[in-house]
Parts: structure tokens; C-alpha cells; sequence
């Protein structure tokens, strides 16, 4: 479980940031959350897959010096016109730009903020260097939890989770003890079709799909929200995160998206957290942690009429919750072919391919195909994913 933690910063400096994913949906919030606490936080370096244009803007706003671009190409056309960068900026490329910024001397703290995993590499590296990570890419730890925990044990260094469901336990647990702690229950808000008579879920449509009632996000998670793998991937980081049992985590259906977590106590007590659906709430939290300060966006309003509802989660209705709940009891490698099939049938609904009641079957059968064992490196962990999204694309043709 996580404990109370200092900070390692001066308080006569500010936190050095380095924000890898910064034109995402995380990381716009991200630089919300700096704009807002430039007397506590210094943007250092900035990552992104192929945006040079928003990069070169962000580095001219916050006077970032370390740029990298993921793309090949994308990087050519940044070094090309360097010009629209501040003068004096280092720009660096793929992978190993990225591991590169991760470990930067300047940096505090690195929030990872990749899809998908490519930011598993420059993680890992940020904390072999010492830095603190604030996570949002949910595959790092559904792929190599164990690695990446062992890493920040061995190095000392603080692992703060962004996703609002995670840094809501982080908030709830500080100063409990492990053994005092019966279950995680973590919050979903149902996705876009929570409210949909099941048989309209055959004739979705991606546009339908990415149309989520609560918050604003990617395409690809938005998706994995309407099928509750968004929840079930969380399941899972929850286990590796706070150090707990299968069963001890669990997830209920609350549309509001207000409570983000509940703590339940082995004497029957529970906590919850509470703010509005905004990503700047935990972004904040991770990046000044232990330290508060007043919030980017309003906080909530009891003066006005406020309803909480929540309903147990239809796992028949949500077959991947159920999966995940499966790869958990499992482990191993369970859950890293658990998210590659996913992501490769989620690509495969959005481009048309396949409908959107084939995602969990194709998740199924991936899962019933490749062999699940202990991994015993990274390196093997990748390769098991490598071979789960082969077979979940073999198997879209019988999917559709």
C-alpha cells in the first residue's frame, strides 16, 4: 500500500516536470495544471507521438529547452523547421528520446502520459535515474507491474498514479495500514451505452461510441469506457499498485463520475474521495504531492442539488470486465494478452472492421490462444504481447 511521503524538493526551488504525451488529452490538463502553479512547478521537457507544430508551441508558452518527437518522420519536419522552437532547444527522437528525457538531470519528477507501450522504456529508465513517476499509461503496469514496482523500490522512488480512479485510493489509503484494508471499489461511469436496451449494442457505431457522457478523452479509451476494459485494465493496475489480493478489487457503476474510489476497512468503514470528472484534480495531486493548493477547475457545489447513484456492474452486459477480473485470478502474462487483444480489437471497431459486441470475443479467444506463464523479464512480457496481437488480428476476420 502507499504511505506518506515527503517531498525530495527544496522548498526554495520548484518541481522540475517532465511531461511525456504532452498534446494528449493528459497532458493538455497537464499544462493547465502548470500554467495555473508556476510558483511550485517548472516544465522542463516535452514529449509527444508526432505534433512538432503544438510541441513548438508548448516549448515557446512554458520556455522548454528538451523536446522530443516520437515519429521518425514527424521528428525530420521539427529538426526541419527548428526555427519554431525557442532558441537554444535540444530536440531528440523515437524511442530513445523519450527514455532520454525521462532521464534528464534537471528533472524531479517524469509523468508518462504515452499511449500504449511506448511508455513502458522511458518509465522504467525514470526510475533507474532516480526521478519520481506520475503514471497515466495504464499499460505500463498492466504489462510489467512487477518490473516497474521492483524498479521504484529499488531506486527509492515515489510511484503516484494520475488515472482518478488510482490517485482516489492513493489519497484514501495514505497513513492506513495494509492489513487494515478489505476492498477497493473502483467507480465507472457505464461508458456511452450504460443506458442502452442490450439490443441496440449490435448496430453501435464508432461515432456512437466516442460520444462519452462524462469526461473527455482519447478515442481509444473512450471506447475501452463503453465496454468497462477501461475498468477492467484499472482492476488490474489497482492490484499491482496498492499491493492486493485479486478479490480485494472490484468496481461499481456510479454515473456521476463525483466519487472516484472506495476504501473499505476490514471493521466495515469505508472512504471515499470526491471531486468533479476533471483530469486536472489527480494531474495536480500526482505532480504536488504531498503538498495542496487551490485547484485549475471548481470544486464541487453543495449548494446545488447533487445526486449520488450507484449500481452493480452487469458483468453479462460487460463481458470485459469480467475478462479482466479472469486475468487477474490468473496472472502472469494474463493481463498483458488481456490489453493487447484489446487495443487491437478497439482499432480494428473504430476503423470499421469489426462491430462492437466482437471486442470481447476477440479478447477471448486471444486470451484462450496464447500461452499464459510468469514472465521472467520485460523483454519476455513484450514478446507475449507482440504474439497476442498477432492473434487477435488473425482472429478479426471470424469476428465480424
Amino acid at each position: 500500500m502507499s504511505s506518506a511521503a515527503t517531498s525530495s524538493v527544496p522548498a526554495s526551488r520548484r518541481k522540475r516536470v517532465v511531461l511525456l504525451g504532452a498534446t494528449g488529452s493528459i497532458g493538455e490538463n497537464t499544462l493547465r495544471v502548470l500554467a495555473a502553479h508556476r510558483d511550485k512547478l517548472e516544465l522542463v521537457g516535452i514529449a509527444a507521438r508526432a505534433n512538432w507544430e503544438k510541441l513548438a508551441a508548448i516549448a515557446r508558452q512554458f520556455g522548454v529547452r528538451h523536446v522530443g518527437v516520437f515519429d521518425d518522420a514527424a521528428f525530420a519536419a521539427a529538426r526541419a523547421n527548428a526555427a519554431a522552437f525557442p532558441a537554444g532547444t535540444r530536440l531528440v527522437g523515437g524511442l530513445a528520446g523519450l527514455t532520454e528525457l525521462a532521464q534528464l538531470p534537471a528533472a524531479d519528477i517524469v509523468l508518462v502520459a504515452v499511449v500504449g507501450t511506448t511508455g513502458l522504456e522511458p518509465a522504467l529508465a525514470a526510475l533507474a535515474a532516480g526521478k519520481d513517476l506520475a503514471l497515466a499509461s495504464k499499460e505500463i503496469l498492466v504489462l510489467a507491474g512487477k518490473f516497474v514496482m521492483a524498479e521504484a523500490k529499488k531506486r527509492g522512488a515515489k510511484l503516484l498514479p494520475v488515472d482518478s480512479e488510482h490517485n482516489a485510493v492513493f489519497q484514501c489509503l495514505e497513513g492506513h495500514p495494509h492489513a487494515g484494508v478489505r476492498r477497493i471499489v473502483l467507480t465507472a461511469s457505464g461508458g456511452a451505452f450504460r443506458d442502452w436496451p442490450a439490443e441496440r449494442l449490435a448496430h453501435v457505431t464508432p461515432a456512437d461510441a466516442l460520444k462519452h457522457p462524462n469526461w473527455s478523452m482519447g478515442p481509444k479509451i473512450t471506447v475501452d469506457s463503453a465496454t468497462l476494459a477501461n475498468k477492467g485494465l484499472e482492476l488490474i493496475e489497482a492490484q499491482c499498485l496498492f499491493g492486493v489480493r485479486a478479490e480485494q478489487c472490484t468496481a461499481v457503476l456510479h454515473p456521476q463520475s463525483i466519487v472516484h474510489c472506495l476504501v473499505e476497512f476490514t471493521d466495515g468503514a469505508m472512504l471515499a474521495q470526491l471531486c468533479p470528472p476533471s483530469m486536472t484534480f489527480p494531474i495536480q495531486h500526482a505532480l504536488l504531492h504531498p503538498e495542496r493548493a487551490p485547484g485549475v477547475d471548481p470544486a464541487l457545489d453543495f449548494t446545488r442539488l447533487l445526486g449520488l447513484e450507484f449500481r452493480p456492474v452487469d458483468e453479462g452486459r460487460f463481458p470485459m470486465l469480467r475478462l479482466a477480473k479472469e486475468t487477474m485470478a490468473a496472472g502472469g502474462v494474463a493481463p498483458a494478452i488481456y490489453n493487447a487483444a484489446n487495443e487491437v480489437a478497439v482499432a480494428a471497431f473504430l476503423d470499421g472492421v469489426i462491430p462492437f459486441l466482437a471486442i470481447p470475443r476477440v479478447v477471448e479467444h486471444t486470451l484462450s490462444r496464447v500461452k499464459n506463464s510468469e514472465p521472467s523479464s520485460v523483454a519476455a512480457v513484450l514478446a507475449v504481447d507482440a504474439e497476442a496481437r498477432r492473434t487477435a488480428a488473425a482472429q478479426l476476420g471470424a469476428a465480424r
